[in-house]
């Protein structure tokens, strides 16, 4: 009998977020990053680097979880919509006062 392979899709973004455990992992990651640039790598300029390196990744995390409990959607495509909106209509005033 032949062993059926299901794929899982594995989605990161979700209704124009991150999705809730990736976002966790993002913290856990960049604070698991920190954690380890001060307990075991001696002070450097790389070691800073790398301290913050850990701190932009949980605050991407943070910050992509704080406007899904806000509900903004920082990654859907709803300015392209909004953009359109603002065009001029008459391509006549669009030439910017010259003539």
């Amino acid at each position: 009998m032949e062993a059926e392979i299901k794929m899982i899709k594995i989605r990161i973004l979700d209704d124009g977020n991150f999705t809730r455990w990736f976002r966790l992992c993002l913290i856990f990651i960049g604070i698991g990053l920190m954690y380890w640039t001060i307990k075991y790598v001696e002070p450097s300029l790389w070691s800073g680097f790398l301290l913050l390196f850990g701190f932009g990744i949980a605050l991407v995390g943070g910050m992509t979880s704080r406007a899904a409990l806000l509900k903004i959607k920082p990654f859907d495509s709803s300015y392209k919509k909004a953009r359109k909106s603002y065009e001029i209509k008459d391509e006549d005033n669009n030439s910017g006062g010259k003539k």
